[in-house]
């Protein structure tokens, strides 16, 4: 029995969840790098993902998972603000990407974590340690290392991509808001959040594929190179995908918005070390210094995290059970 409630407890805890986030997010990434290198369409990759939530969420939905909740007209409308800032922060993204090199846009939005900061400050009242807002130094500082190369950009690239990135926080913030209710009557599962923006995400993709004329390059590819073996690839890959977004909204749910930002950086430096293995790439002194500081600063961080919740829990304790 106790070791019953021992793994219960466990896969209850943020630690799970985040392990989850990253086998799932460098699994998805490291995916479309070996399976996926020959089909060159983001948008219909994306709208596949999209679709793949809908599919998972209305499945679940089927057999219990869970149960939607049942919104007022003023949470309806926040839900559908959320939707126009899920919306525009893809739109913005993809937008500043053709603007500026890959490089400089990992750079900035590098930066996610500060912005997550003032955010929570500003609008939510948040209060952060200073250990922890120091711990997040060799994070950012690390990932402009381990990214560091070909910095272009141009001003117009400069400004979408730091709005990209503070929609990137903000998303992050308010994720995590209507999951948890913030101070309000809004929580809703991880399933039921994936199953309102999953069509609206599908909607989009098929609209910016249409616009940029990938959707006529879809039909062309299909017809002649799509194979079996290529359409169980994406079959797969949507699966993980959706898998993805289910942790990725638990874990934000579980640990907060800061540590999400804190857990992208880190994957993101993960992800290059691990290619570096896979596909022989090679990386100078530089961007190695930049993965071993990314690494530490995200440890120094999480243990941080581990002792404040520690030290609130015995609080709490202390507190329920009086003089």
């Amino acid at each position: 029995m106790d070791g019953a409630e021992g793994t219960k407890k466990f896969t209850d805890s943020a630690a799970y969840w985040l392990i989850l986030y990253f086998m799932f997010n460098l699994g998805l990434t490291l995916f479309n790098k070996v399976v996926l290198v020959n089909f060159p369409f983001p948008y219909t990759l994306t709208g596949l993902h999209a679709l793949s939530g809908c599919a998972g969420c209305y499945i679940a939905l089927e057999r219990g998972a869970f149960v939607p909740a049942r919104l007022t007209s003023k949470e309806n409308l926040v839900m559908g603000a959320f939707s126009v800032l899920y919306t525009i922060n893809i739109a913005v993204s993809n937008l500043s990407l053709h603007l500026v090199t890959v490089p400089f846009h990992q750079v900035v939005r590098a930066s996610t974590p500060l912005f997550t900061i003032l955010i929570s400050v500003l609008f939510f009242r948040g209060k952060f340690s200073a250990m922890k807002l120091i711990s997040l130094l060799p994070v950012i500082a690390g990932v402009g290392f381990a990214t560091y190369g070909d910095y272009y950009f141009t001003a117009w690239g400069l400004i979408l991509t730091l709005l990209g990135t503070f929609l990137a926080a903000f998303k992050t913030v308010i994720t995590n808001v209507i999951q948890t209710g913030g101070g309000g009557r809004l929580k809703l599962h991880p399933l039921d959040l994936l199953m309102r923006m999953s069509p609206l995400a599908f909607i989009q993709c098929v609209i910016y594929g249409w616009w940029s004329g990938e959707l006529e390059r879809v039909r062309r590819y299909g017809a002649r190179e799509m194979t079996r073996e290529k359409a169980f690839a994406l079959f797969i890959n949507g699966m993980i995908a959706f898998g993805l977004n289910v942790v990725s909204f638990s874990a934000n749910k579980k640990t907060g918005a800061l540590t999400m930002t804190v857990a992208a950086n880190c994957k993101q430096v993960l992800t290059i070390a691990i290619a570096v293995f896979l596909f022989n790439l090679h990386i100078n002194f530089t961007n190695g210094i930049g993965i071993v500081l990314t690494l530490i600063g995200g440890g120094w961080y999480g243990w941080i995290e581990f002792q404040e919740k520690n030290a609130k829990s015995r609080l709490q304790q202390r507190l329920t059970k009086g003089p």
